[in-house]
């Protein structure tokens, strides 16, 4: 069962075309950002003690301060997730990446 409790809640970030499939399977806190406002409502996100997961689209990276991107790396509440646009091309975080920046636990076989 979801949580309902507006202490643990998730926010999405994106342009107009993520925003409009966030919000067709349910999410209620999503924000279309534009490249102008999307580190203002980046940092808001972040700042807000309510949020827990925090999924921004890839194109916001770019538009993100060096503090802002290191913020979001280290980050484990709320948890950042850059999710691909729909349009364009975008980095991918490898699960071992994201298992070692989230649990600490480094997924390699030693050789």
């Amino acid at each position: 069962m979801p949580s309902t409790n507006e202490s643990d809640r998730t926010v999405v970030l994106g342009e107009r075309e993520l925003a409009i499939g966030f919000r067709l399977v349910g999410l209620a806190n999503v924000i279309e950002v534009s490249p102008a406002s999307a580190a203002r409502e980046f940092q808001r996100a972040m700042a807000d003690p309510t949020v827990s997961l925090l999924i921004a689209s890839e194109s916001i990276r770019p538009k993100l301060s060096e503090t802002q991107r290191l913020q979001a790396e280290g980050s484990l509440r709320p948890l950042v997730v850059f999710v691909p646009s729909p349009t364009g091309e975008y980095e991918v975080e490898s699960l071992s990446a994201l298992a070692k920046r989230v649990l600490g636990v480094s997924l390699a076989v030693p050789k």
